[in-house]
């Protein structure tokens, strides 16, 4: 019995542990010109077990995942394989090499009742014949031509010959004939007319989709539409180093199930993946021409840098770096995706002006003795380019217990006191945001504006900003009561496991955005930016060209918090 109960747990824990079979995923990405698996870790599932699945070796997964030799595998989490022939360690030589896992077919050409084909002489025969042996390789949306002709071992120029090919671009499982290496195909024969290579684009009118992002009736004009987008994605992602940037994976992550969501719709999208802080790849002329739209890279040195090279028809978007508004007016080819913090400080001072009435009295704070700040000088010239009439009021923090009697003397206690905030000074707002609500309870009525970065200052409770009815203007605001933002949730947890961050929601709302313009206007999408106000998942985005240069995103949302402690869009 003794021996039977000490080998009890070790039969049990043998038994339990099955581990989980890995199935090689569907989707790959090009991170750096190298084509990557993109693996979700199921339970049980060991870095042996998916290296083997994937015919790749331990330490090609560790070159692509650093990280992993601290952290190790974890359930849901994503990790990058690189696809066999980008791997870098060397595989133990075999006696045959296999041949590329790669969609073959033969070209057997059908018996027709045709005279004319049957009249053919023997050395045309002769040529068909070899010809049709040819390999026929099935296009998927990750791969370019050098991809392809590395595969077979080709030449690009004899791939392009061979298929009759006058440009780089590639349909979405285009067919393409794959010559032997070293022999040049004079006379393709491809079959059926309808297998031809070469789609011909047919110019339509549009008609407006039900489920369309753009809410506006669609305007008359004629476009070419694409069921397949070329868009390219650079990031600092940070993927060859152990500290990987999370805001930037978590931008990249929205972005990969916007793509989704645009697949169910029937667009197909060939994304391209550069991580910028890794210079050893860098974009070529080609890579710009060939792609729709290019979404970064972050910062607004980088994109000032990439512009100088882009091709004027290749549009390049700033997803997340406001500073970078000054590119718009230098640049036709760029959009600037983050709303400035200009146009929210006019908002705001529009907003103050449609609220004020004759028995109101507006005052803007602003801090004594302390060097004016750009956000400052902004905000006081928003509120004199809005025309409206106020009363200053300044004062130092170390004068804050001694302003309530000075301040009293500028309110009114008949109408409604509107209080704007010119200071981006933690400890300045606090103070005001004190002084504000000890008025309050004695009967003064207060409604407080401010800039969007009051919502995270952490000295200032909450409550506070409910008992000032605080108005603020964003260029991001969430929703979690709509049903869209629900579905996002649903998805994004499903997939990933974890909550999305404001950056997985922006790289969501500007994927689905572009890739749905593109699609729907062809090449003219960048003509119908203007168009439409177009209300995403955290973002409003209002389009406006300036100078008849690039483009800037003046698009914001209201909201107001509540003294019953609601906070409120006002659309």
């Amino acid at each position: 019995m003794a021996i039977a109960i000490l080998s009890y747990p070790a039969s049990l824990t043998a038994q339990d542990y099955i581990g989980t079979p890995v199935t090689v995923s569907k989707e790959k990405v090009r991170i750096n010109g190298k084509i990557c698996y993109s693996h979700i870790v199921l339970e049980k599932q060991t870095l042996f077990s998916i290296a083997k699945a994937y015919n790749v070796t331990v330490d090609d997964i560790y070159m692509m995942n650093p990280s992993l030799k601290e952290t190790g595998l974890k359930k849901n989490s994503i990790i990058l394989i690189p696809a066999p022939e980008a791997a870098k360690t060397p595989e133990p030589k075999k006696k045959e090499e296999p041949k590329p896992k790669v969609e073959v077919q033969e070209v057997v050409p059908e018996e027709k009742p045709d005279s004319k084909v049957v009249e053919k002489s023997e050395k045309k025969q002769e040529k068909q014949v070899k010809t049709v042996k040819q390999k026929v390789h099935v296009r998927k949306w990750y791969e370019d031509l050098d991809v392809i002709a590395q595969k077979y071992g080709v030449t690009v120029e004899a791939l392009m010959k061979a298929n009759n090919l006058t440009g780089r671009k590639l349909a979405n499982r285009q067919k393409l004939i794959i010559p032997e290496p070293g022999e040049i195909i004079e006379e393709p024969v491809t079959g059926e007319k309808e297998e031809m290579i070469h789609p011909t684009d047919t110019t339509v009118t549009i008609e407006p989709a039900a489920d369309s992002l753009h809410k506006e009736e669609e305007k008359p004009w004629i476009f070419s539409p694409k069921d397949e987008v070329a868009m390219t994605m650079i990031l600092p992602l940070r993927a060859a180093e152990e500290n990987i940037s999370r805001n930037n994976l978590d931008f990249y992550c929205g972005a990969l199930l916007a793509v989704y969501d645009m697949a169910e719709k029937g667009i197909s999208t060939d994304l391209d993946i550069y991580d910028s802080a890794d210079g050893s790849h860098k974009m070529t002329e080609d890579d710009l021409q060939r792609s729709d739209v290019v979404i970064g890279p972050v910062s607004s040195s980088d994109l000032g840098r990439l512009l100088e090279v882009a091709p004027e028809q290749t549009m390049i978007v700033s997803p997340l770096d406001q500073r970078a508004e000054p590119l718009a007016f230098s640049h036709r080819n760029f959009i600037q995706a983050p709303t400035p913090h200009k146009v929210q400080y006019d908002d705001l001072a529009k907003w103050i002006r449609e609220d004020t009435e004759a028995v109101d009295t507006v005052i803007i704070f602003t801090e004594k003795g302390a060097a004016k700040t750009e956000a400052a000088r902004m905000m006081i010239e928003s509120a004199d380019s809005a025309r409206i009439t106020y009363i200053p009021f300044s004062y130092s923090i170390l004068e804050g217990r001694d302003v309530l009697n000075p301040l009293k003397e500028k309110m009114t206690l008949t109408g409604t006191n509107r209080i704007l905030i010119a200071s981006e000074s933690e400890a300045f707002v606090n103070d005001v945001v004190r002084n504000l609500n000890i008025l309050i309870h004695e009967k003064y009525n207060v409604v407080l504006y401010a800039p969007s970065k009051i919502r995270s200052f952490e000295t200032i409770e909450v409550e506070n900003f409910h008992n000032t009815s605080l108005h603020v203007s964003l260029g991001y605001y969430i929703d979690y009561e709509s049903r869209q933002v629900k579905d996002f949730l649903l998805k994004y947890r499903a997939l990933y496991n974890t909550e999305p961050t404001q950056f997985a929601f922006q790289g969501y709302d500007l994927t689905a955005l572009f890739i749905e313009s593109c699609s729907r206007y062809g090449g003219r999408w960048p003509e119908m930016l203007s168009s439409d106000d177009i209300y995403m998942l955290q973002s409003t985005f209002r389009y406006r060209k300036v100078e008849d240069s690039g483009y800037v995103n003046n698009g914001v949302r209201r909201i107001v918090y509540g003294k019953d402690w609601t906070v409120t869009e006002i659309k």
